[in-house]
């Protein structure tokens, strides 16, 4: 299994909106695509005073990861569903994928 972590440096003063739309509007949208969300949330520290908040979502494969991300991001539900919402509250973003055991999945969730 490979677990991506995704963490966004935001537009100040735009956290709480970020995750709120996150959590009701895009999450149920990947899981509808059948993207796997392990967690999301708001970063317990800010790195250099910048607000900051992570996502968290695990992949059978890396090709997985591709096909379901292009499918996902392409996609009319998320074009004209909360994609505006939460990207003009980013101001950069940075993602990381490693293999893992399907355990710290199960970890991260409280599963």
């Amino acid at each position: 299994m490979f677990l991506e972590i995704r963490t966004y440096r935001l537009v100040p003063g735009t956290r709480a909106d970020f995750v709120r739309a996150m959590r009701e509007e895009a999450i149920p949208l990947l899981r509808q695509a059948g993207i796997r969300v392990v967690d999301s949330g708001p970063s317990l520290s800010d790195e250099d005073g910048h607000e900051e908040a992570y996502l968290i979502r695990a992949f059978a494969s890396l090709a997985e990861h591709r096909d379901q991300e292009a499918a996902f991001y392409g996609s009319e539900a998320w074009l004209k569903g909360p994609r505006e919402a939460i990207v003009s509250r980013i101001e950069s973003y940075h993602s990381v994928v490693i293999e893992a055991p399907e355990s710290a999945a199960q970890a991260l969730t409280g599963a």
